[in-house]
């Protein structure tokens, strides 16, 4: 083992704590029911949601709708807040508009499993890809892989508007 590692191993952790956020669960674990931030039944998956799914909403993300959010862990009932820490996040583009999907776990000490989730995350922005081409609507779909939840979060605007409806564009 070089000194390197050795000093390195040797130093403490002194990142801070991640940003708690309190997310609304609008997709359970498991379920085939893709449901956006308004409720409405946006499609029907041919897969299972890998995680539960949810919006801070709190916060607008950069495409005009609620800031997304998934909670690892066991399945949640739709409708359910929780709070938990924000421990990264992945960046997609759907219809060529940028959108964070904050990763968050009760866990704040989470350290790893982020290959899986941007796995998942590329499938998908495949997947509504096609749909999207189904449905009439252009523009590049791609995963952006991961980036750090602080700063996917400072590119969200808070929502000041206690009447906030729906997005302008359907998705």
């Amino acid at each position: 083992m070089s000194p390197g590692n050795r000093l390195h191993r040797a130093t403490p952790d002194t990142s801070p704590e991640p940003p708690q956020l309190e997310v609304v669960i609008e997709i359970p674990r498991g379920s085939f029911l893709k449901r956006g931030s308004t409720g409405k039944l946006d499609f029907i998956s041919p897969f299972p949601c890998p995680f539960n799914y949810g919006s801070v909403d709190n916060y607008i993300g950069l495409e005009g709708d609620l800031l997304d959010a998934v909670v690892l862990g066991p399945r949640l009932q739709r409708g359910k807040r929780v709070t938990v820490h924000a421990v990264g996040a992945v960046g997609l583009t759907d219809r060529g508009m940028y959108d964070d999907k904050i990763i968050c776990t009760t866990n704040p000490a989470f350290t790893g499993r982020r290959f899986p989730i941007v796995l998942f995350f590329r499938f998908y922005a495949k997947c509504k890809g096609i749909l999207n081409f189904f449905r009439g609507r252009p523009g590049r779909n791609v995963c952006n892989g991961w980036c750090d939840a602080s700063e996917a979060i400072s590119r969200a605007r808070p929502r000041k508007d206690t009447k906030w409806e729906s997005p302008a564009i359907p998705f």
